[in-house]
């Protein structure tokens, strides 16, 4: 499965795409959302991601010095709404303002924030 989701973040162009992927909505998460991958998830948002979208990922974060991110709690997910074009957001990044993670996280760990974030959601 690690492997599906580092070809399409391989086969991806710089950035993730609004819209979504198709390609990468069709990866599946290998790591199920239990309680260590949670706990995971959260010690590397609060370390990479909370500057910017905040501490409840309301994107209300005090580092932001361009476009305002989103807010990761609503229904409006700009670069699509499965687990894969999430891990492929954060793998690849979606701007200049949010550049890809995949020099600083393993596929895992991406895969952890992918299901903290998915948390938020039902906070």
């Amino acid at each position: 499965m690690y492997v599906a989701a580092a070809a399409v973040a391989a086969q991806s162009s710089s950035f993730a795409k609004k819209g979504g992927n198709p390609d990468a909505a069709r990866v599946k998460n290998p790591v199920a959302a239990a309680s260590g991958s949670l706990a995971a998830g959260k010690r590397s948002y609060q370390r990479l991601c909370e500057k910017c979208h905040g501490p409840e990922g309301k994107g209300d974060g005090t580092a932001v010095t361009g476009t305002q991110p989103p807010d990761l709690t609503d229904a409006k997910w700009d670069f699509g709404s499965t687990d894969g074009e999430l891990f492929a957001a954060i793998h690849d990044g979606t701007s200049t303002d949010m550049e890809g993670y995949k020099e600083r996280m393993s596929d895992t760990e991406i895969w952890n924030v992918v299901n903290y974030v998915r948390s938020l959601r039902s906070q």
